[in-house]
């Protein structure tokens, strides 16, 4: 499992207006659908698609990053013209989650560092042994069978 999908990541020679409009359609939203979830202008965003645009105020940026699902740091980025920098591991709730339960997009936020519906903090490594957590497919960790759910090693 990826950590985000790979096509919400912008790629290298992505333009910020390019990107947008790829989000976009992928999502399937109209202009209209996207500024109206983003609280922007249509004139705005069909300014950042077309180019003539190349930076985000931090209203037009957190509203775009809502409406379109992705986090606000991707779209920082790609307009910055730097590389997305990937946590190395996912993040989840060991009080939340469930087996088979895709993370929640709260929890994939690069700032997040506790659950939105608990408060527990949120887990990236293992507990056992402290390896990234790379896969929410299984309950335990790969390297040394400790539960994703539990603080003690799997008694074998």
């Amino acid at each position: 499992m990826q950590l985000l999908d790979s096509l919400l990541a912008p790629n290298a020679d992505e333009s910020l207006g390019q990107y947008l409009r790829r989000l976009r359609l992928h999502r399937g939203l109209s202009q209209a659908d996207v500024v109206e979830l983003a609280g922007i202008h249509l004139q705005s965003l069909g300014k950042i698609e077309r180019g003539r645009t190349l930076k985000l105020n931090h209203k037009t940026c957190s509203g775009l990053a809502y409406a379109l699902n992705v986090p606000k740091e991707y779209l920082e980025s790609v307009g910055r013209g730097v590389a997305v920098d990937f946590p190395s591991a996912l993040k989840f709730c060991p009080s939340c989650w469930t087996v088979g339960m895709a993370p929640e997009s709260m929890w994939l936020d690069l700032r997040a560092k506790c659950c939105f519906l608990c408060g527990m903090e949120l887990r990236h490594r293992c507990v056992g042994c402290q390896e990234p957590i790379t896969s929410l497919k299984h309950r335990f960790c790969p390297f040394c069978g400790t539960s994703y759910q539990s603080s003690s090693p799997l008694k074998v």
